[in-house]
């Protein structure tokens, strides 16, 4: 499987124009696969009688409404930030990977219902057929496929930083643990005889959690960022080393963190030494910036407010109350 571009070293810096182009290289070909393989499978669960196989078919053409999302919302999220847009677009690439992740869930729903209905068919005295090896077969063909197109999708989501890109590997992966369990019911219902025909329909059942599992891995994330959650400690305990390693910094308060899409958005204030100009002031504000961005990417977006330090109370992570000390008030 070909690359969109080869490699530029171990953590390139990809431009927006650069990291669409990636993006949807790397979903049409998962488009094109999916295309092909959900109507194998379909076609394959039909012939073979086999109703974990025909879930699993339509659980690759849900493939289809996630590879359109990320198509068209990728583009729309790296665009530049306007009038309108202050922060630019990145909350379409999270609103794309909330849809993704809902679009999963819901087919994870339909397979299980359907699954649970088949097998109480089944415990009730209905006869299941015996599903053919075409299915077993296209199970086989379906892991591999998908497999490989789960790490494809997803080395290359890591390189552009695209969550998006990265969710829709996710369900790549999620087709291809479905297609083990399918491929364990085909097999248990082909050669372990009429009894154990029960085992296709669990099969589908089987299939339902991985992917129901699979959407709330990929979902929780997104909400929250469109709820603008704070960034984990391990991000802003990065943040918070450089803020008072920058040299004219004494302490710092008032640190916000969220995410736009690809984007950081951090703001903060600073407090200096109250003796020194303005112009010292915002250079000061500018080194942090620069420190900022270089260790967390480009794109972040910053604010950085600079105050005088008036004998406020550093603590062990170099923040500060806005209170004063009064102690070191009287002192002085």
């Amino acid at each position: 499987m070909s690359t969109p571009l080869s490699s530029q070293g171990s953590q390139p810096e990809y431009t927006d124009e650069s990291t669409v182009r990636i993006a949807r290289h790397v979903t049409w070909v998962g488009f094109w696969v999916n295309a092909a393989l959900a109507t194998l499978k379909i076609a394959a669960g039909i012939i073979g009688r086999s109703s974990a196989m025909i879930a699993d078919g339509i659980h690759s053409m849900s493939d289809f409404i996630t590879d359109i999302i990320v198509i068209v919302l990728i583009g729309v999220s790296r665009k530049k930030a306007n009038s309108t847009y202050q922060y630019g677009y990145g909350k379409y690439e999270t609103f794309a990977t909330m849809l993704i992740a809902m679009a999963l869930a819901s087919v994870g729903i339909a397979i299980f219902y359907e699954s649970a209905k088949s097998i109480i068919q089944s415990l009730s005295g209905e006869e299941i057929p015996r599903p053919g090896s075409i299915a077993l077969i296209m199970a086989v063909v379906s892991i591999v496929a998908k497999e490989a197109l789960f790490h494809y999708t997803r080395l290359w989501g890591r390189r552009i930083g695209s969550a998006a890109v990265v969710a829709n590997a996710w369900h790549h992966r999620s087709d291809a643990l479905s297609s083990i369990a399918t491929l364990a019911g085909i097999a248990g219902a082909m050669f372990l005889g009429s009894h154990w025909r029960i085992l296709d329909p669990i099969a589908a059942m089987i299939v339902s959690v991985f992917i129901f599992t699979i959407a709330i891995r990929i979902g929780m994330p997104s909400i929250r960022e469109l709820l603008d959650v704070s960034l984990p400690p391990e991000l802003t305990d990065g943040m918070r080393h450089i803020i008072r390693s920058t040299p004219g910094v004494i302490t710092y308060h008032h640190l916000r963190t969220r995410r736009n899409g690809p984007r950081i958005i951090v703001s903060l204030h600073i407090k200096v030494n109250p003796d020194i100009s303005v112009v010292a002031g915002h250079t000061i504000a500018t080194d942090v910036e620069r420190n900022l961005r270089n260790h967390f990417g480009r794109s972040m977006i910053t604010s950085i407010h600079v105050e005088p330090y008036r004998g406020q109370k550093i603590a062990a992570d170099g923040s500060c109350t806005e209170t004063p000390d009064k102690t070191k008030q009287q002192s002085a």
